[in-house]
This record gives structure tokens, C-alpha cells and sequence, in this order.
């Protein structure tokens, strides 16, 4: 009966070692909204604070505090850079920059709010959205379109980093 317990008090121990890992989950959403009245893109990105300042920290070599009391100015200016390389959109063919407005912390989520004005009518957009795949090949980027009261959703991955939508 003392060796049963015994095996079955290791059996367990050894089970929750191997089976019950810890595993991160790296995905981000993206909201990307025509707004026809105003002529306007407008897109809301949420990104895990921490995958954000890897990837930053591993492509510019420096250590980053985004989302902290010790964040910089110069900071922004890198979040900025790295997002409009890795992120873009072409309206009706045309690639359009992007404007950065704002950001905020949402627990450990950076929120940011971005638009592309002087949009008249939209026939197609296509999209590039690599963020974070470089640092992370596990990365997942769902993005999420409402043109002209039609939504789409669509998953950006390492393989897979461009769509092109119709209307």
C-alpha cells in the first residue's frame, strides 16, 4: 500500500512537469475601419507591450520602455519606424501613409490609433501586416475590416503577410 502511494505522489509530480508547459500565446488584433463621411481610414492596433519592446529591442539594439513611466520621445519615434515598415495599406493601388495620433496602456496591451486621410471611395486595399513576425515566427495578427459596411477578417502570420480586399 506505502509503495502505491509513493508511485502514484511521483506519478503525479512527473505528469504535472511534462504535460502542463507553459506556453505563450503571441497574437495581436487590428481594427481597420473606412469611415466614408470623413474620408478616412482609421485603424486601432493592440499589441502586447512586451512582445512590442522585444521585437524593437532585437531590431534596433537597445533597450526600450514603451508603455513605462521611463519611455522616451526617441522611443515613439522607433515605434513609429517600425510600425510603418511593417504595417502598410494601399488604397485603390496607391500606398498611403499612415498617421500615428495616440496611444495608450490598456493592462498590458498598447492600444495605438492611427488614420489615412483624404480617402474619397474605396475600391481596394491591400494589406501588409508583418509586425512582430520577425522577432516571433509564432506570431499571429488577426486584422479586422469594415469598407463600406462589409467586414472582413483576415490572420497574418510568418507565411503569410498580405491580402488584398475588393469592393
Amino acid at each position: 500500500m506505502k509503495n502505491t502511494i509513493v508511485y502514484f505522489f511521483f506519478g503525479i509530480v512527473f505528469l504535472s512537469l511534462t504535460s502542463f508547459g507553459y506556453h505563450k500565446f503571441y497574437m495581436a488584433v487590428y481594427q481597420v475601419n473606412y469611415v466614408a463621411e470623413k474620408k478616412m481610414v482609421q485603424i486601432t492596433s493592440r499589441i502586447f507591450v512586451d512582445d512590442l519592446n522585444n521585437a524593437l529591442e532585437k531590431k534596433y539594439n537597445k533597450k526600450l520602455n514603451l508603455g513605462t513611466d521611463k519611455e522616451s520621445a526617441e522611443e515613439l519615434v522607433l515605434l513609429k519606424k517600425y510600425m510603418s515598415e511593417k504595417f502598410s495599406l494601399k488604397v485603390n493601388g496607391e500606398l498611403k501613409p499612415i498617421q500615428f495620433l495616440s496611444k495608450e496602456l490598456d493592462g498590458d496591451v498598447m492600444v495605438c490609433y492611427w488614420n489615412i486621410r483624404e480617402v474619397s471611395k474605396i475600391k481596394s486595399i491591400e494589406v501588409h501586416n508583418a509586425v512582430l513576425v520577425d522577432w516571433n515566427s509564432e506570431q499571429q495578427n488577426i486584422t479586422h475590416f469594415t469598407v463600406n459596411k462589409i467586414k472582413n477578417s483576415f490572420l497574418f502570420t510568418n507565411s503569410s503577410t498580405r491580402e488584398v480586399l475588393k469592393y
